[in-house]
């Protein structure tokens, strides 16, 4: 393990270990060949990065549409996301050691090729139940977009070069969440909520295409992991047994639950409750996903090298708290019946510090597992994904008729998040 406390700018700058080089060498045939394609290989790993917030955020201003063609309660429907989140936490933990065993293009093309059949069956599911079923399957598959790109990242780049690379994939599944519910708002003027999927098959089969004509294999043979499920396992216990690392892994993880809590509800709160048109609604969210990607580049451009990052994230974490329990005070009427406009300027604040708590709490834990990043990677993923998933049935417990709910569990979400914060990383002490 190494110690988070050291300055950000210093662990960049120091040299890869030997394997590193290795690993990442001209002499590796495959990552010459990707890096021959250049600018089309960024465009690929950027797209298997969006997919995952394509597949979420265009799907949203279809939800009120989707509970009357369905016959469904918003709650039922919005296990159509929950389904959708839990798949791609659980095809992290599967498919990121299945490229480390067996390279990175077969479980890739094969993940590919089953979110495309996937999506277009929920084109064409004609209940509540099927859809589901047909999400869950859509995100076990997504999963592997999400996890190999990072590892393709790793094998071709480092240092720096792997730095700046990364910084590019966030601006891209950063830009993926405004653009996405403006793409699904524009569709439902011209087709119903199926066209969605129809649309997302259609980008899952390009990109699928895409990843088989540009993106060669860079995990040569005889650097592929041995190891089976039991030293995954080994390794993913002494990850959860370090206090810190969990306690930034949870912290995350309930901040995601928060945003997530926004994500599942918004579409009912704004447009149902409000009285939003979809389009209204796709640029509201648009908007409050731009403030996420300022806040989260000023974090990585300004903040990172002159504030220690646990210093970010606790603002982060307080200014969510604060927009949470704003929000529940405007639900609940303390001060009044509150318009679309207050609500609307609570979200995006809420939303906009996201992007100091998210990154820096990812950054503070991979701190700690130099030695088995991927693992700690998946490890992320997965428990960020499983706590968007459980947040999300809870903001519709209540009904459709008030935003008590989501306020509700984004502020003990917030709260949650801090107290893994201070509990377990405890930031004033001095660490191992």
């Amino acid at each position: 393990m190494t110690d988070p406390g050291q300055d950000t700018a210093e662990q960049e700058q120091q040299p890869a270990r030997p394997a590193e080089r290795h690993s990442t060498g001209p002499g590796t045939a495959g990552a010459r060949a990707a890096r021959a394609t250049g600018l089309i290989v960024t465009l690929v790993l950027g797209g298997l990065s969006a997919l995952p917030p394509l597949s979420m955020d265009m799907y949203l201003p279809a939800l009120p549409e989707v509970t009357g063609a369905l016959h469904s309660p918003a709650a039922t429907v919005q296990l159509t996301l929950t389904a959708c989140l839990l798949g791609m936490a659980l095809g992290q933990l599967v498919v990121g050691p299945m490229s480390d065993k067996w390279g990175r293009r077969r479980p890739l093309l094969a993940g590919m090729a089953v979110y495309v059949v996937a999506t277009a069956a929920c084109a064409l599911a004609p209940n509540a139940g099927l859809l589901i079923g047909f999400r869950l399957v859509q995100g076990l598959a997504g999963a592997a977009g999400i996890v190999i790109a990072r590892a393709v990242v790793r094998d071709l780049y480092d240092g720096v070069a792997m730095a700046r690379f990364f910084s590019t994939l966030m601006l891209i599944s950063g830009v993926a969440p405004v653009v996405a519910p403006l793409i699904g708002g524009q569709i439902l003027r011209l087709t119903d909520w199926r066209g969605v999927f129809v649309v997302l098959t259609a980008v899952g089969l390009l990109l699928t295409l895409a990843v088989w004509r540009f993106l060669h294999e860079t995990l040569p043979p005889e650097r592929r992991q041995a190891g089976g499920l039991g030293a995954t396992l080994r390794t993913m216990g002494a990850l959860l047994s370090d206090r810190v690392f969990t306690g930034y892994m949870l912290a995350g993880g309930f901040a995601f639950a928060a945003l997530f809590a926004y994500i599942s509800a918004s579409p009912f709160v704004v447009q149902d409750i409000y009285g939003a048109s979809p389009q209204t609604f796709s640029l509201l969210f648009g908007v409050n996903s731009i403030g996420l990607v300022l806040v989260g580049q000023i974090n990585g451009k300004l903040l990172v090298g002159r504030v220690s990052l646990d210093k970010a994230l606790a603002v982060g974490l307080v200014v969510i708290a604060l927009a949470a329990a704003a929000l529940l005070l405007m639900a609940s009427g303390v001060f009044g019946k509150a318009g679309l406009a207050p609500i609307a300027g609570g979200l995006f604040v809420l939303m906009s510090a996201m992007g100091l708590a998210m990154p820096n709490t990812n950054a503070q834990a991979l701190m700690r597992s130099r030695d088995a990043a991927g693992s700690a990677s998946a490890l992320l993923g997965t428990s960020t994904f499983l706590l968007g998933a459980l947040a999300s049935p809870l903001v519709g417990i209540a009904g459709e008729g008030t935003a008590v709910p989501m306020a509700v569990v984004q502020l003990v979400c917030a709260l949650a998040a801090a107290a893994c914060f201070l509990g377990l990383c405890r930031p004033w002490q001095k660490r191992d």
